[in-house]
């Protein structure tokens, strides 16, 4: 029993130094370590010899294990070098090929313009807020003075998902659901981006998914002079020192009074062109002082509190400051166009 231990062990060992793969070396280590290898039948005759002899011959089997898989170890190192080797010669770099340039993005025209916005509030006492986009019919209409069957919800043609949920169709809800957080126990000063929908015909000036930025501040003695001012400023910062505004009597359900502002064109300096049809003024967004019904349903004292809330489109924003000319431009995904307005 002790020379066939032995001999395995040679033969073993011979055949782990002719092996020239990795597969080789596992045929050889499940022949002769393995279950059904002859090590273990020689192993299985141990209860013919005699207590002595046992574990001399346990001891050697177990030399000759260790011995083939030392061996077997030191072989699969070695063909994994040279395996190695081969395929680095193979994949060598030649560094002297010119490098393939690699394309930098950047942020999207529209998301530039709605952080430009951000910053510009943020800079007034602003804070941002956010809110969901699949919305309740309460929010999106009721709470804003719109009750069902309202002629003004008509001017909103809108995606219902149920006759209680659908898609927003401005960012007003934001506002709702901030007054009502706070219960008309303290002051709000915010602004909600986001995206809004609405059935309509996608053409040069309109989409049916498009983004908007709202603006609401509800304190004691908020003034239409305090909205002015804020709008003047926010003229001035995005489009230029150099501009005007006006504001024009409008009608929004949950403003009361309601206006629309105007901004002096760029072109013609308020003398009149074709990019302003010869009024010499743009219009650019809506506001007014926040209806006091709207106030009483958020849990506000109307008698204490008064507000103002405006909203913008930061794609006409964007087409009035860099000339874009159609509003598909910013949703096609045309790097040709997109590329124009990134800054590296």
């Amino acid at each position: 029993m002790k020379e066939r231990l032995e001999e395995l062990q040679a033969e073993a060992l011979g055949k782990a130094e002719k092996a020239e793969t990795l597969k080789d070396l596992q045929d050889i280590r499940v022949a002769y370590l393995g279950k059904k290898g002859p090590i273990t039948e020689v192993l299985r005759g141990m209860g013919k010899l005699s207590k002595e002899e046992r574990p001399v011959i346990g001891e050697l089997a177990n030399k000759v294990r260790e011995a083939i898989a030392e061996a077997l170890d030191t072989k699969k190192d070695k063909l994994e070098a040279e395996e190695l080797e081969k395929k680095l010669e193979q994949e060598t770099i030649d560094v002297t090929l010119p490098g393939r340039p690699v394309k930098v993005g950047g942020p999207h025209l529209l998301t530039s313009i709605v952080e430009e916005i951000e910053d510009l509030f943020i800079g007034m006492g602003f804070e941002v807020r956010e809110g969901p986009e699949v919305e309740t019919d309460y929010y999106n209409f009721e709470a804003l003075n719109l009750p069902k069957g309202h002629p003004a919800r008509d001017m909103q043609d809108s995606f219902y998902i149920t006759e209680e949920l659908l898609m927003r169709t401005h960012t007003s809800p934001v506002q709702a659901r901030t007054m009502g957080e706070f219960k008309g126990a303290k002051p709000v000063k915010m602004i909600c981006p986001g995206k809004v929908y609405r059935r309509d015909t996608d053409d040069a000036t309109h989409s049916h998914q498009f983004t908007q930025v709202e603006g609401l501040y509800v304190d004691k003695d908020v003034r239409m002079s305090d909205l002015k001012g804020v709008l003047n400023r926010f003229a001035k910062q995005m489009f230029g020192e150099d501009r005007e505004i006006r504001l024009r009597p409008s009608f929004f359900p949950f403003t009361e009074p309601s206006v629309e502002m105007d901004i002096s064109c760029k072109v013609c300096h308020g003398e009149g062109c074709s990019v302003c049809k010869g009024t010499g003024w743009i219009e650019i967004l809506g506001g007014g002082m926040v209806h006091p019904r709207v106030l009483e349903m958020a849990g506000y004292d109307s008698e204490q509190y008064t507000g103002f809330a405006f909203g913008m489109g930061p794609e006409r924003i964007a087409m009035l400051k860099y000339g874009v000319d159609d509003i598909r431009h910013f949703y096609t995904n045309d790097v040709r166009f997109l590329k124009q307005y990134h800054k590296a």
